[in-house]
């Protein structure tokens, strides 16, 4: 990897600024850039390729970073700073700061914004496919870990309600620990009417306990079949259980009312992978 070309000494530094403003979801927006921080995701996304615009280094840890990222190169465009670790240390989100900060474009090959008609233009074969549809699940926490379930359970699309976190908020990020960069995702307005539309063609169940709802284990859940996982504290809408065309619910002890949604979203998802045809 090519040396620092930089060293920042000042908080006005428009760099700097633009990183500080990147933890809110409308600069993120208006700039189409997120950030991260950490040695483990800086890795993660040299090893993906990432369009990174700028890395930022802790003075004291530069060395050290770079010679475990010295088979790697930069994008051509990518700015490579020093700062002094004070400095650095105000602007890092974490408690313990690893010494890296980067800045990227968004992932626009594969997280997508989709309308219903966009969806039904490239819909999904469902035949061969697992999905999963998250309908306001809002802690980016529980978002990311769910995410990284998704990833190592084989799901093809994670299809998203327009109120459920920002995938690029870096509690997200963090929770993935490195998935997000090569999940794909589709973030909808028209939510219900997509979990309607691939129920004409799939299996969609809803992760709910009523009359109608099959045991886990009961139920085979197969490729071509979407899992649906509503809000932490309030389930699912009337609106999306109607959309589903089956339910699930996972058997628990007496005296335990539910699940974190992102353990309840795994759970499901290694049924979905277990059934996966070899």
């Amino acid at each position: 990897m090519q040396k620092p070309q930089e060293m920042i000494t000042s908080r006005q530094n428009g760099l700097l600024v633009l990183t500080a403003k990147l933890t809110e979801r409308k600069h993120r927006e208006q700039e189409g850039l997120f950030r991260f921080d950490g040695k483990k995701l800086f890795l993660e996304a040299l090893t993906a390729a990432l369009p990174l615009t700028a890395v930022l280094l802790r003075q004291s840890a530069a060395d050290g970073i770079l010679a475990t990222a010295k088979d790697y190169t930069l994008p051509k465009d990518c700015r490579l700073a020093v700062l002094p670790d004070s400095l650095f240390d105000r602007l890092s989100e974490e408690r313990a700061p690893e010494g890296v900060i980067c800045l990227c474009r968004r992932l626009d090959r594969i997280h997508k914004t989709v309308s219903v008609a966009e969806w039904q233009a490239e819909r999904p074969a469902a035949s061969a496919r697992r999905v999963l549809f998250l309908e306001s699940v809002r802690d980016p926490g529980n978002l990311g870990t769910i995410v990284r379930s998704a990833r190592a359970f084989g799901v093809d699309l994670i299809v998203l309600s327009a109120d459920c976190a920002d995938i690029y908020n870096p509690r997200v990020l963090r929770a993935a620990m490195g998935t997000l960069f090569g999940q794909p995702i589709v973030v909808t307005p028209d939510f219900t009417d997509v979990v309607r539309d691939y129920g004409c063609h799939a299996r969609v169940f809803a992760a709910t306990l009523s009359e109608r709802s099959v045991k886990l284990g009961e139920a085979v859940l197969r490729p071509g079949d979407a899992v649906l996982v509503g809000n932490e504290g309030h389930g699912l809408s009337e609106a999306a259980l109607a959309a589903a065309t089956d339910s699930i619910f996972i058997p628990m002890e007496p005296g335990v009312e539910s699940l974190n949604a992102g353990i309840a979203a795994s759970v499901l998802l290694w049924e979905l992978y277990r059934g996966r045809k070899d």
